[in-house]
């Protein structure tokens, strides 16, 4: 039930390179009045949604953070349906003795899971952390695109008494572009490099969703766990007295623990009031170098040796720019909500990661 469908956001009608919501009614006054019906009637209706056994449907399941959503959902007698194209390779990640239950569907089957799913989760896209060539730049993009366009037709072609009612997207806070000094929230501008061009075109592609699908647009940030992401390629050179800040070490470093990433979605899969762009990062983000620094002191190790621009660049070309720029990112939106992050600080984060044990 949609208890705050008065408090639908308006989207301006034609896109704008920044996408920007209408400036009649910003998405604080919006989250205000969403939260009081929250914190009141609908406390209870969130609640009783997660007791309700939901159906989702998610892309990049086989992916980090969707290895761990899939986790979560299953754990908690949820249906999923696994939308990929390989089904030997979600077949080894998602083995149905350790997942009974758990549908794994190539594309051609993706119109009759969705159609069968009360939500849907879309994760999919290609890894950016690698050498951009013009051809790895068109596929980033059309990764992204591609995919979303797909679930979103088939969201919208779907008749109304078997179209999901939610979708939670993926995009990143590369949409605001670099700096060194602005603060982003989710009312921010966008920037005007390459990463925006894609998190708008990303976006829009969204946007396209049927207005009685709630959206909600999650722009992660850098995503912290010991089995994937950007941390697992760190931790071996601490390990080997090797590790240090990447580049100059100022540059921001917005992240977020992959467990309350995974909450943050899980909680917009059910609660009525996650809607609109929402900001995946933590309260606190670092620069490079602290978050280095804290890294080093945990395992013990010095963060003494730096990795120059100039080495960055000679291995990843135009990609270096993810590692060595970045940007200030403040969840304006989940804090608002009141979304109970588990770790606030980069020292906890990491320090209940490396205590972990590294999947398999």
């Amino acid at each position: 039930m949609e208890l705050c469908g008065a408090t639908s956001f308006a989207w301006t009608t034609s896109i704008s390179s920044s996408l920007k919501f209408s400036q009649s009614f910003s998405i604080y006054e919006a989250d205000k009045r969403c939260r009081v019906l929250c914190l009141g009637n609908d406390a209870g209706s969130a609640q009783s949604l997660e007791g309700n056994q939901m159906t989702v449907s998610i892309t990049g399941a086989t992916g980090f953070i969707g290895r761990r959503l899939v986790q979560r959902l299953h754990a908690d007698n949820h249906r999923v349906r696994v939308l990929t194209r390989s089904r030997s390779k979600a077949q080894l990640i998602f083995p149905v003795g350790d997942f009974p239950g758990i549908v794994i569907a190539e594309e051609p089957e993706w119109k009759e899971s969705i159609q069968v799913s009360n939500a849907v989760v879309n994760l999919a896209g290609m890894p950016i952390s690698t050498r951009w060539s013009s051809e790895i730049k068109k596929e980033i993009k059309h990764s992204r695109i591609r995919v979303t366009s797909k679930v979103v037709d088939l969201i919208n072609d779907s008749q109304d008494e078997v179209r999901p009612s939610v979708l939670v997207s993926a995009t990143a806070v590369g949409y605001y572009g670099t700096s060194q000094t602005q603060i982003f929230n989710e009312e921010s501008p966008s920037g005007n490099d390459y990463l925006a061009e894609v998190c708008r075109e990303w976006e829009a592609t969204a946007l396209r969703v049927d207005k009685n699908v709630r959206l909600a647009l999650v722009r992660i940030g850098v995503v912290l766990g010991k089995d994937g992401g950007a941390l697992a390629k760190m931790i071996p050179m601490f390990m080997m007295f090797a590790g240090g800040p990447l580049g100059s070490g100022r540059q921001w470093f917005s992240w977020i623990h992959l467990d309350d990433i995974v909450n943050l979605i899980y909680e917009a899969l059910s609660n009525p009031c996650y809607k609109g762009v929402i900001n995946g990062t933590a309260p606190n983000p670092v620069r490079m170098g602290e978050m280095c620094e804290q890294l080093g002191s945990i395992m013990g190790r010095p963060s003494w040796l730096p990795v120059p621009d100039i080495a960055l660049k000679a291995v990843l070309g135009e990609g270096a720019s993810v590692v060595l720029e970045g940007q200030k990112v403040l969840p304006a939106r989940a804090k608002e909500l009141g979304f109970p992050f588990r770790y606030h600080y980069v020292k906890d984060a990491l320090r209940a990661i490396l205590s972990q044990k590294v999947e398999a």
